[in-house]
């Protein structure tokens, strides 16, 4: 099996997952269209995104807790609520493929649409507010989000990220958590596409990703420590809406 490194797709990489680690979204939902139209094949795609995703999530995670962004020493809260997010995933996916079948696309993507929009505006709206910590709405939170992946490939990190926030979490945890629970959602995407024979991993893209999202993450985590909680919930806030807006303007340009 010969590996060879494509530069340019490296770089592609760096820049999502960067903005990816540093807001806790952005990565498959910007990198996938680029490869579309890059002429790679979604069954090259998918699976060579989450390898890398996973990869990188789990290092972003324990870069974030060196970092002091974060901390999932264990027993820590923020460690259960990562692992919690993650484990919703496999009952959110199994409720979308279900559904999925029968929905049509446009209803799916609006609801996604119109899910982190209002989510956006949420945060933007009660930026300097706090709200207490509850364990029902982190819960309720990564069941829609597993949900949305499941169902569209997308509106994962959008929501975790978002939601957190609105459930208790300060900003910059909330960016730790997601790119550990998001990566060890990967890792379970990754294991079903190898167990089940639906797509093998592409050895001609991969590396290049994963070399490309590596070595974005430590610059992200230090991004990420030296933002101020304030404009870091600020970023999240607008990151979130506009992701909503762009996501229903598809739906009617």
């Amino acid at each position: 099996m010969s590996i060879q490194i494509l530069w340019p797709l490296a770089l592609l990489a760096l820049a999502c997952e960067y903005i990816d680690s540093t807001l806790g979204m952005g990565y498959g939902t910007t990198l996938t269209p680029i490869l579309l139209l890059m002429g790679y094949d979604t069954t090259q795609i998918v699976p060579s995104v989450l390898l890398s995703e996973f990869l990188t999530g789990v290092l972003a995670g324990i870069l974030h807790h060196e970092c002091g962004n974060v901390n999932f020493k264990p027993g820590s809260r923020q460690l259960k609520i990562a692992l919690a997010l993650a484990a919703c995933s496999v009952v959110g996916t199994l409720a979308a493929v279900l559904i999925s079948v029968n929905a049509p696309k446009w209803a799916i993507k609006t609801y996604i649409g119109v899910l982190v929009l209002v989510m956006g505006i949420g945060i933007l709206l009660t930026i300097g507010k706090t709200f207490a910590f509850s364990w029902k709405k982190v819960i309720g939170l990564g069941l829609v989000a597993a949900f949305n992946k499941g169902i569209s490939g997308g509106g994962y990190g959008p929501l975790v990220t978002g939601g957190q926030i609105l459930a208790g979490v300060d900003g910059k945890g909330a960016v730790g958590i997601t790119s550990l629970a998001e990566g060890l959602v990967c890792l379970v995407g990754v294991l079903a596409y190898a167990l089940t024979g639906n797509g093998a991993v592409d050895w001609g893209l991969a590396p290049s990703l994963i070399l490309g999202a590596i070595l974005s993450v430590p610059l992200a985590a230090l991004t990420v420590k030296r933002i101020p909680m304030q404009k870091m919930r600020w970023a999240i806030g607008v990151n979130v809406t506009v992701l909503g807006l762009f996501t229903l303007a598809k739906l009617v340009l």
